[in-house]
Protein backbone atom coordinates (compact mmCIF):
# COMPACT_ATOMS: atom_id res chain seq x y z
CA UNK A 1 0.00 0.00 0.00
CA UNK A 2 1.53 3.35 -0.86
CA UNK A 3 1.82 6.52 1.93
CA UNK A 4 -0.68 8.18 -0.16
CA UNK A 5 -3.46 5.12 -0.03
CA UNK A 6 -2.55 5.03 3.69
CA UNK A 7 -2.91 8.60 4.51
CA UNK A 8 -6.29 8.45 2.30
CA UNK A 9 -7.52 5.66 4.30
CA UNK A 10 -7.04 7.17 7.75
CA UNK A 11 -8.95 10.29 6.77
CA UNK A 12 -11.40 8.54 5.24
CA UNK A 13 -11.93 6.97 8.67
CA UNK A 14 -11.40 10.17 10.75
CA UNK A 15 -14.10 11.56 8.25
CA UNK A 16 -16.96 8.82 9.35
CA UNK A 17 -16.55 8.96 12.85
CA UNK A 18 -16.71 12.65 12.45
CA UNK A 19 -19.35 12.04 10.34
CA UNK A 20 -21.29 9.46 12.98
CA UNK A 21 -20.86 12.60 15.79
CA UNK A 22 -22.67 14.59 13.55
CA UNK A 23 -25.68 12.91 12.27
CA UNK A 24 -26.34 11.76 15.52
CA UNK A 25 -25.86 15.61 17.08
CA UNK A 26 -28.20 15.93 14.36
CA UNK A 27 -31.03 13.36 15.17
CA UNK A 28 -30.63 11.70 11.36
CA UNK A 29 -31.14 8.26 12.03
CA UNK A 30 -31.43 7.61 8.06
CA UNK A 31 -27.78 8.97 7.99
CA UNK A 32 -26.42 7.19 11.30
CA UNK A 33 -27.46 3.92 9.67
CA UNK A 34 -25.88 4.20 6.21
CA UNK A 35 -22.48 4.49 8.28
CA UNK A 36 -22.59 1.02 8.97
CA UNK A 37 -22.52 -2.22 7.11
CA UNK A 38 -25.46 -4.34 6.48
CA UNK A 39 -24.43 -6.77 9.12
CA UNK A 40 -22.75 -4.68 11.53
CA UNK A 41 -23.08 -4.26 15.63
CA UNK A 42 -23.61 -0.87 18.11
CA UNK A 43 -23.43 -1.55 21.43
CA UNK A 44 -23.51 0.45 24.25
CA UNK A 45 -23.04 -2.38 27.14
CA UNK A 46 -23.43 0.06 29.80
CA UNK A 47 -26.74 0.52 28.91
CA UNK A 48 -27.51 -2.82 28.02
CA UNK A 49 -27.69 -1.77 23.86
CA UNK A 50 -26.94 -3.91 21.48
CA UNK A 51 -28.28 -2.83 17.69
CA UNK A 52 -27.26 -5.60 14.85
CA UNK A 53 -27.92 -4.46 11.27
CA UNK A 54 -28.47 -0.94 9.38
CA UNK A 55 -32.45 -1.65 10.23
CA UNK A 56 -31.90 -2.33 13.43
CA UNK A 57 -29.15 0.64 14.04
CA UNK A 58 -31.63 3.25 12.60
CA UNK A 59 -34.99 2.14 14.49
CA UNK A 60 -32.97 2.13 17.91
CA UNK A 61 -30.73 5.49 17.29
CA UNK A 62 -34.53 6.56 16.43
CA UNK A 63 -35.52 5.48 19.93
CA UNK A 64 -32.89 7.02 22.10
CA UNK A 65 -33.36 9.98 19.96
CA UNK A 66 -37.09 10.17 21.71
CA UNK A 67 -35.73 10.05 25.76
CA UNK A 68 -33.77 12.97 25.14
CA UNK A 69 -34.77 17.00 25.59
CA UNK A 70 -31.25 17.64 24.41
CA UNK A 71 -28.42 15.70 24.00
CA UNK A 72 -24.39 16.53 23.16
CA UNK A 73 -21.67 14.79 21.77
CA UNK A 74 -18.34 15.62 21.40
CA UNK A 75 -15.33 13.06 19.60
CA UNK A 76 -12.00 13.52 19.42
CA UNK A 77 -10.19 10.91 16.61
CA UNK A 78 -7.59 8.41 18.41
CA UNK A 79 -5.62 5.66 16.69
CA UNK A 80 -6.35 4.09 13.81
CA UNK A 81 -4.75 0.75 12.74
CA UNK A 82 -5.22 0.21 8.86
CA UNK A 83 -5.19 -4.12 7.62
CA UNK A 84 -5.82 -4.15 4.03
CA UNK A 85 -9.75 -3.84 3.65
CA UNK A 86 -10.33 -3.91 7.37
CA UNK A 87 -9.01 -1.28 10.06
CA UNK A 88 -9.75 -0.77 13.72
CA UNK A 89 -9.67 2.33 15.73
CA UNK A 90 -11.21 4.00 18.64
CA UNK A 91 -12.72 7.78 19.47
CA UNK A 92 -12.82 9.34 22.59
CA UNK A 93 -16.05 11.05 23.40
CA UNK A 94 -17.71 13.52 25.67
CA UNK A 95 -21.45 13.64 25.93
CA UNK A 96 -23.95 15.38 27.91
CA UNK A 97 -27.08 15.70 27.60
CA UNK A 98 -30.86 15.91 29.91
CA UNK A 99 -33.50 13.21 29.95
CA UNK A 100 -36.96 14.51 28.94
CA UNK A 101 -37.86 13.17 32.34
CA UNK A 102 -35.33 15.18 33.60
CA UNK A 103 -32.74 13.06 34.71
CA UNK A 104 -29.21 15.00 33.69
CA UNK A 105 -26.02 12.80 32.18
CA UNK A 106 -22.50 13.72 31.34
CA UNK A 107 -19.64 11.20 30.31
CA UNK A 108 -16.54 10.81 29.07
CA UNK A 109 -15.51 7.68 27.26
CA UNK A 110 -14.35 6.36 23.92
CA UNK A 111 -15.78 3.71 20.65
CA UNK A 112 -13.81 0.99 19.86
CA UNK A 113 -14.83 0.64 16.34
CA UNK A 114 -14.47 -1.74 13.38
CA UNK A 115 -14.23 -0.85 9.89
CA UNK A 116 -14.61 -2.91 6.24
CA UNK A 117 -13.70 -0.83 2.88
CA UNK A 118 -16.61 -1.17 0.85
CA UNK A 119 -17.68 0.46 -2.96
CA UNK A 120 -19.40 3.61 -0.49
CA UNK A 121 -16.41 4.01 0.79
CA UNK A 122 -14.95 2.68 5.10
CA UNK A 123 -17.89 1.59 7.00
CA UNK A 124 -18.46 0.29 10.78
CA UNK A 125 -18.84 -3.27 11.00
CA UNK A 126 -18.92 -2.56 14.54
CA UNK A 127 -19.27 0.10 17.43
CA UNK A 128 -18.83 -0.41 21.09
CA UNK A 129 -19.30 2.36 23.44
CA UNK A 130 -17.42 2.35 26.96
CA UNK A 131 -17.56 4.77 29.31
CA UNK A 132 -14.77 6.08 31.71
CA UNK A 133 -16.22 8.89 33.61
CA UNK A 134 -19.61 8.99 34.36
CA UNK A 135 -22.14 11.98 35.88
CA UNK A 136 -25.47 12.42 37.40
CA UNK A 137 -25.10 16.28 38.75
CA UNK A 138 -28.02 17.32 37.38
CA UNK A 139 -26.87 19.94 34.76
CA UNK A 140 -28.19 23.47 35.09
CA UNK A 141 -27.90 24.84 31.18
CA UNK A 142 -30.49 24.67 28.83
CA UNK A 143 -30.55 24.09 25.25
CA UNK A 144 -32.65 27.41 25.12
CA UNK A 145 -30.45 30.97 25.42
CA UNK A 146 -32.00 32.94 28.06
CA UNK A 147 -29.88 36.30 27.53
CA UNK A 148 -30.22 39.60 24.78
CA UNK A 149 -26.14 38.93 23.46
CA UNK A 150 -26.58 42.64 22.26
CA UNK A 151 -26.98 43.99 26.46
CA UNK A 152 -24.52 44.63 28.51
CA UNK A 153 -24.25 41.98 31.20
CA UNK A 154 -25.77 43.81 34.11
CA UNK A 155 -29.17 43.89 32.28
CA UNK A 156 -29.04 40.45 31.46
CA UNK A 157 -28.71 39.89 35.36
CA UNK A 158 -31.57 41.57 36.07
CA UNK A 159 -33.88 40.65 33.28
CA UNK A 160 -33.26 36.69 34.54
CA UNK A 161 -33.87 37.74 38.29
CA UNK A 162 -37.27 39.19 37.48
CA UNK A 163 -38.03 35.87 35.34
CA UNK A 164 -36.89 34.10 38.66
Amino acid sequence: MSDYQALADRFEIFALQAEFTDAAMMRDNDRVASLFTHDAVYRIPVANIEMSGAEQIRAGTHRLDGVWEFFIQTAHPGTIQVDGDTASARAYVSELGRLNEGRSMFNHGLFHDRYRRTPDGWKFTERVFEVRYFDTTPLTGSPRVDVDLTKPAEANETSTQAAS
